[in-house]
């Protein structure tokens, strides 16, 4: 896991200074080792910061090849790369580390860009062929590592993160329609809040060339439509035994590494079952790290600390408190990049810097089951309301409010709480129905709208982030004629997964503190089984996941076999002397709130007069509109971004 830098220079030179910059801006993300190479033309620039995990004496990069022409950074883990190693190493090639990285380059030299679908795991990988004139970059299938360009001064520029493209000259700026994309939770995928900055897709890839360039598709997640999984014959054993052998496979291949590699644990069913499978393979107790509130309704510790002694691994509590999550705020958005909406992705920080300071570089962790297996409210609520077996309208009704009365530390933000904001309409009109998530976080918007600068909002308003966001998913060929689930699940996959799962509460808040995260439910033979699921198996009465319960049921306590889904969430400020109360008192009464182009003041102000005397429950459904606003002003201050 490493941090990287290119570029294809055809425009301004980048000098040393520069670069240098923009490595160290990237040390979290490989403490290890630094360094950078340029085309004797100074055509093409290749930087990287490692943190060593296998071939821990050899594995330094920019790697090249033997004939001196094609270099590569990398950064993530490839599975399976033994295998293809030995396979390689048959037909004559010769490797000069012992890492994983290196297939890539090995196999981008034999297949040309065809080695993407060689390669499995967590990556982004860019390579400068010299043969060819071109820069190519590519991000793994979800977008679990973090991949941005930029074209700037006739140069185009790669990097991990965005704030190494800052220190390479590319200037701090507010995408303005990617910020309101962004707080209707419709911003695409390669769309980030600075300006000139883009995010490559998942599963794509970026080519440039003589300063154009090309992004291609070279994966997506097909889910089969409905005729096709009606007509699948196979029983409920052989389904869930087949989601147990990938999901198993995918365990094992993640505890391959040269050093230690521990886990997070909760209390739910996805780090439970992947520690339980995983301490299955090890002679050794793994070390499970866990998040404690102080608040009993988010707190988790006991459902985990049963689960480490069920497994036989070494439980290891990490207390986070308000007063924590205060001191930590700035410095995670800062690796964010990004709006948050809760303080979980700090507790994440928090978190992975505890497994840093025992010395661990790689954890397993969670992510992803709840974006292949249907896991979140919203899509027990789409099954309720939009399935085709015809259930009494009255009936519907009711699971509905015990959905939504079983998950009140989420609600106002994974259950819809006020009216939407504008724009759903499109949605409905295209795919003939909008997904529960889009009118959740539509409701979301709607309390953010009202603190927007009035003639901004009207500029801004021009535009509907849903049609963009339509535009880019091509329902007709993606969407149509598959199960609503299943087509929601699309759309979370495109949006909330790579722009705020997968960056907010995975890879920058562990890498923040040079921790690799494994994620085995994102394996994309893991993922490819469940998209062909029928729906019963992700979803069956009003108990999500399904067919992961089934397949992991010796490995987990009753409980948590039989526990609805908890989103992790930390716990909200319900009074301004709360520690987090206090800091948003404070930030949003502050200079900065005069400083960020978006919110008006003045009524950001009169919203926290409110708060002030409002009760405990409120505050709490409306912090996600808070912390929105919070997280803009920090993103200003850290990166002193122009309008």
């Amino acid at each position: 896991m490493c941090g990287f830098i290119g570029g294809l220079l055809r425009g301004a030179p980048i000098t040393a200074d520069r670069i240098r910059a923009a490595l160290r801006r990237l040390e979290h993300r490989g403490p290890d080792h630094a360094d950078w190479w340029c085309s004797q033309d100074q055509r093409f620039l290749l930087g990287h910061t490692r943190l060593s995990i296998i071939g821990l004496t050899n594995g330094d990069q920019p790697l090249v090849n033997e004939g001196g022409d094609i270099h590569c950074v990398v950064n993530g883990e490839l599975y399976g790369y033994r295998a293809i190693r030995a396979e390689q190493q048959a037909a004559g090639r010769r490797f000069a580390t012992d890492s994983d990285s290196e297939i890539a380059l090995v196999l981008y030299e034999r297949f040309g860009a065809d080695f993407l679908h060689h390669l499995r795991g967590e990556f982004a990988v860019v390579i400068a062929d010299e043969r060819r004139r071109c820069l190519i970059a590519a991000r793994d299938r979800f977008g679990i590592k973090p991949l941005y360009y930029s074209v700037h001064d006739g140069n185009v520029l790669v990097g991990s993160e965005i704030k190494a493209l800052l220190e390479l000259g590319v200037p701090a700026r507010w995408d303005r329609e990617g910020f309101f994309a962004e707080c209707h939770s419709a911003r695409t995928s390669d769309r980030t809040l600075f300006a000139g900055v883009r995010a490559v897709p998942p599963g794509c890839y970026l080519v440039a060339r003589d300063g154009e360039v090309t992004i291609r598709s070279y994966w997506d997640l097909e889910f089969p439509d409905r005729q096709t999984l009606a007509a699948d014959r196979r029983s409920d054993a052989e389904i869930v035994a087949g989601f147990r052998d990938v999901l198993d496979d995918a365990v094992r291949e993640r505890l391959v590494a040269d050093v230690e590699v521990a886990s997070y644990l909760s209390g739910g069913i996805d780090s439970c079952a992947v520690l339980g499978l995983a301490q299955r393979h090890l002679d050794r107790p793994i070390r499970a790290f866990t998040i404690v509130f102080g608040d009993a309704q988010y707190d988790e510790r006991v459902l985990a600390e049963r689960t480490a002694a069920l497994t036989g691994s070494t439980f290891v509590p990490v207390p986070v408190t308000q007063e924590a999550l205060v001191g930590a705020f700035s410095d995670a958005l800062w690796h964010a990049e990004t709006l948050v909406f809760n303080g979980h992705g700090v507790a994440k920080f928090l978190l992975s810097k505890a497994v840093h300071e025992a010395g661990i570089k790689v954890v397993f962790t969670g992510e992803g089951a709840d974006e292949v297996l249907a896991g979140y409210p919203p899509f027990r609520r789409d099954l309720l309301l939009h399935n085709t077996e015809g259930q009494a309208p009255d009936e519907v009704a009711r699971m509905v409010a015990a959905l939504a009365s079983a998950n009140q530390s989420s609600r106002g933000l994974l259950t819809a709480d006020g009216e939407a904001a504008p724009g759903l309409d499109a949605v409905a009109t295209r795919l003939g129905w909008v997904p529960s998530s889009l009118e959740v976080f539509a409701s979301l918007a709607g309390k953010m709208l009202p603190l927007f600068n009035p003639g901004l909002l009207v500029e801004l308003g021009r535009v509907n982030p849903y049609t963009d966001l339509l535009d880019s998913l091509d329902p007709p060929r993606r969407l149509a004629g598959r199960d609503p689930v299943n087509q929601a699940l699309y759309v979370w996959g495109k949006t909330m997964l790579p722009n705020y799962i997968l960056t907010v509460l995975a890879d920058r808040m562990e890498m923040a503190h040079s921790v690799e995260g494994r994620v085995p439910f994102l394996d994309h033979h893991v993922a490819e089984y469940a998209a062909g699921l029928p729906v019963r198996h992700k979803i069956r009465g009003m108990r999500e996941k399904h067919v992961l319960r089934e397949a992991v049921r010796d490995v987990v306590l009753p409980e948590v076999y039989d526990r609805q889904k908890h989103p992790f969430m930390s716990p909200p400020a319900r009074r301004d002397d709360d520690a987090l109360g206090a800091y948003c008192q404070d930030v949003l009464r502050s200079k900065v709130v005069e400083d960020q182009p978006f919110f008006d003041p003045q009524r950001v102000r009169a919203l926290m007069d409110g708060l002030a005397t409002s009760d405990p429950d409120q505050r709490a459904a409306g912090e996600g509109v808070v912390l929105r606003v919070l997280s803009t002003c920090l993103l200003q201050e850290r990166f002193g971004l122009s309008a």
